[in-house]
């Protein structure tokens, strides 16, 4: 079960092949944090940092632009000084989203690429597979991108945080909203079937009880057929269906329900709800049509809302980035590096992996989300509460609506988004 409950196990696979993508040139790591310590992937001039995503495979859509848009974020970094004078180089490898290729490349990246850290490695069933060798290694395992309550074992693996809000939590605040607002609607749940699919279901009974949902269906990404899950759905009389699903997969459940004429509502978590993302999977023809009322979660400045972060990381996406599409993964992307760099530059000037480690268990990282961080020495979770969005003619954005999770209970919570400075700068 999961952090929310009890901890829980760790899968181990076995490596294959991995098609690799460098973005960003190799340092040549050399000495410094001190007089005679030498740190892996630190030079005088650059910090060299990597990470695992599927840039081909199933889950490549919208995600492959999440490292897309970190790289772009750290450009522009660079060119406004860095991180102490450091320039922060940052190598993305493809996985596949394939467990046994995410081995092979995590052990490029740390064997023979030396970066200083892993940041941001996408998925829950890739980077369960290299959990344990990272932390035997000691080497940084910061804000995996993934739901997963597994990277919140602080005694366990002292090295690995979590970015997103967990799953329990995402199912939760979901489910919550549902029991609020449309307390006679009979709620059901389709889900991946692994701990993406397990807690979005132990959230949702946190908030409507044991037996409050009235049908659970579960599909493999492997098979890219969910008609017979949607069709048990649809005979069990289900009005909101809660969705634990990666985009393809979100589009595919509508699509589906869509061709045997039948359109309840939907309510997504936040790694299968970004519009933009999913308008390209369905088509431009249907897809706003179809995702018009989309239920989604969110813990980020919303890509359709009018933050000054949103604005910052426009001006970034055009300029670094070639003006490419900018939706909800642009704007995660590049949170996330510049979370990182928020750490690093608090790490100190001669930074150490410890000192990376501590800057993050310190509890003075601010991010830019909408609640405030959650990392401190007993907690490697980052947020523990989401805020709901829905979708209203094509703009994707917050109603005002906040749930957390404390000590097994979903209240209501009020936002506090945190505010822009030094134009996106850690430390100017």
């Amino acid at each position: 079960m999961s952090q929310h409950s009890t901890a829980r196990r760790v899968a181990a696979l076995v490596g294959a092949s991995a098609l690799l993508v460098a973005l960003a040139g190799c340092s040549t790591p050399a000495a410094t944090g001190g007089p005679d310590e030498d740190i892996p992937g630190i030079s005088d001039d650059t910090v060299t940092i990597g990470t695992h995503t599927p840039l081909t495979g199933p889950a490549a859509a919208g995600y492959s632009s999440i490292s897309a848009a970190a790289t772009a974020y750290f450009a522009y970094l660079n060119e406004n000084g860095g991180v102490h004078g450091r320039e922060i180089e940052y190598i993305v490898k493809d996985d596949g989203y394939n467990p046994a290729n995410t081995q092979t490349v995590v052990r490029e990246l740390v064997q023979e690429d030396e970066v200083f850290a892993i940041l941001n490695g996408l998925g829950t069933p890739t980077h369960t597979a290299v959990l344990d060798y990272l932390n035997q290694n000691e080497v940084p395992d910061l804000f995996v991108a993934s739901g997963s309550t597994s990277w919140n074992q602080p005694e366990k693996y002292p090295w690995t945080f979590g970015f997103n809000a967990d799953y329990v939590v995402e199912g939760a605040a979901l489910a919550q909203y549902a029991a609020d607002e449309y307390p006679d609607k009979v709620v059901c749940l389709l889900g991946q079937d692994d701990d993406f699919g397990d807690e979005m279901i132990e959230g949702a009974e946190l908030a409507l009880g044991a037996d409050g949902l009235a049908q659970v269906e579960r599909y493999s990404v492997s098979n890219q057929d969910v008609a017979a899950q949607i069709g048990a759905l649809k005979a069990a009389g289900c009005e909101i269906n809660i969705l634990a699903t990666i985009n393809g997969f979100t589009a595919l459940a509508l699509g589906t329900a869509a061709q045997l004429g039948w359109f309840p509502m939907w309510f997504s978590s936040s790694s299968g709800a970004s519009y933009e993302t999913l308008v390209e999977y369905l088509g431009a023809d249907v897809g706003p049509k179809l995702l018009q009322g989309l239920v989604g979660t969110n813990y980020l400045p919303a890509a359709g809302g009018g933050s000054e972060w949103v604005s910052l990381f426009r001006q970034i996406n055009d300029e670094y980035n070639d003006g490419a599409p900018f939706d909800g993964n642009t704007v995660y992307g590049m949170s996330v590096a510049y979370l990182f760099a928020e750490a690093l530059e608090a790490a100190g000037e001669n930074p150490t992996r410890q000192s990376l480690i501590d800057a993050v268990s310190s509890g003075d990282l601010a991010g830019n989300g909408i609640l405030p961080l959650s990392f401190g020495e007993d907690s490697h979770a980052a947020y523990l509460g989401a805020g709901i969005t829905t979708v209203d003619q094509g703009v994707q954005d917050y109603i005002g609506t906040t749930y957390a999770v404390d000590g097994g209970t979903v209240t209501t919570v009020e936002p506090s988004p945190v505010a822009l400075s030094g134009e996106g700068v850690p430390g100017s």
